[in-house]
């Protein structure tokens, strides 16, 4: 009896690892595309934006409201306050202030929420870029989108050089390459 609950349970996680394999391998495959189709692009210039996106919800508003207060603030390795904040450490903080529980780390922030395609992409979304390394596979770095327009999609995060400032994504040479993914978090509002 044992026997066959062993084989059974080892069908099991053959099956359910198999299927978060392929799950994996599509989400690479849709990221090597859009990377392959960015680096023929050279800039999101001719990237197709919805411009019927909906207008914030006052709660997103809010939070992006907030999240400004910080600009200028400087960079600090696994800070979490105003007196300095790491990437991960200023949305941790910012999101909090609204009852948002999050972890302290981007890698473990990616966990949280729904995936959104760029296109798709609103104010409030977390954008995940890979770390200093553009050869590295694991997100490293956390940044919250402020604004969507024609021609841009600009973010705030806190920036080891520069501290906490907005940056426009579209055109950038810097985080194009890096780009892993965007997550949608639930605010709790109806969208």
């Amino acid at each position: 009896m044992q026997r066959i609950s062993l084989k059974l349970y080892f069908l099991f996680m053959f099956s359910f690892l198999s299927t978060i394999k392929l799950r994996a391998q599509e989400q690479v495959l849709d990221t090597i595309k859009s990377k392959i189709a960015l680096s023929t692009l050279d800039s999101l210039s001719l990237f197709q934006f919805d411009t019927t996106v909906p207008k914030n919800s006052p709660h997103v508003d809010k939070i992006i409201d907030y999240a400004k207060r910080f600009l200028g603030t400087p960079y600090r390795s696994a800070g979490m306050t105003p007196s300095g904040f790491d990437c991960s450490g200023f949305i941790y903080y910012v999101m909090g202030n609204f009852g948002l529980t999050l972890t302290h780390s981007s890698y473990g922030m990616a966990e949280f929420g729904k995936t959104v395609k760029l296109a798709d992409i609103r104010p409030g979304d977390l954008l995940f870029f890979k770390g200093s390394s553009t050869k590295s596979s694991r997100i490293g770095h956390v940044a919250m989108v402020v604004e969507v327009g024609m021609n841009s999609i600009k973010f705030i995060h806190s920036s080891t050089s520069r501290g906490v400032v907005i940056d426009n994504f579209v055109g950038s040479k810097y985080y194009i390459p890096r780009y892993i993914t965007t997550k949608r978090l639930d605010y709790g509002v109806e969208e």
